[in-house]
């Protein structure tokens, strides 16, 4: 297990995390240090425990609307593909009624 080191709202953390995964634990604590840093700008210096609490509910409330965007978007694909398979069997239906017409003007 590796140990990193990462700073948030000016102050450094050890963290520990799986080896392999250093870079992605330090770009997660910038994003995190980024939420705090607004909140302290917006509210003033609380405690970190607050702090991080109400970085940590900005985090979840982005994760929250981007699972609902996601979500959307799954419906609309699934959607595209209903509609995609129905025009394909259309489109089947078309081309035997042609081939059938086309076979009764040849005889």
């Amino acid at each position: 297990m590796a140990q990193i080191n990462v700073e948030v709202n000016g102050r450094p953390y050890a963290v520990g995390c799986e080896d392999g995964q250093e870079q992605h634990l330090i770009e997660l604590a910038k994003m995190f240090d980024q939420q705090v840093r607004m909140v302290s700008q917006d509210m003033g210096q609380l405690g970190d425990t607050r702090l991080f609490l109400m970085g940590a509910l900005l985090l979840a409330d982005e994760l929250a609307d981007a699972k609902g965007r996601l979500a959307a978007l799954q419906a609309e694909v699934s959607r595209m593909q209903a509609d995609r398979s129905k025009l394909e069997t259309r489109a089947v239906s078309a081309l035997e009624s042609a081939a059938k017409k086309i076979e009764g003007l040849a005889a």
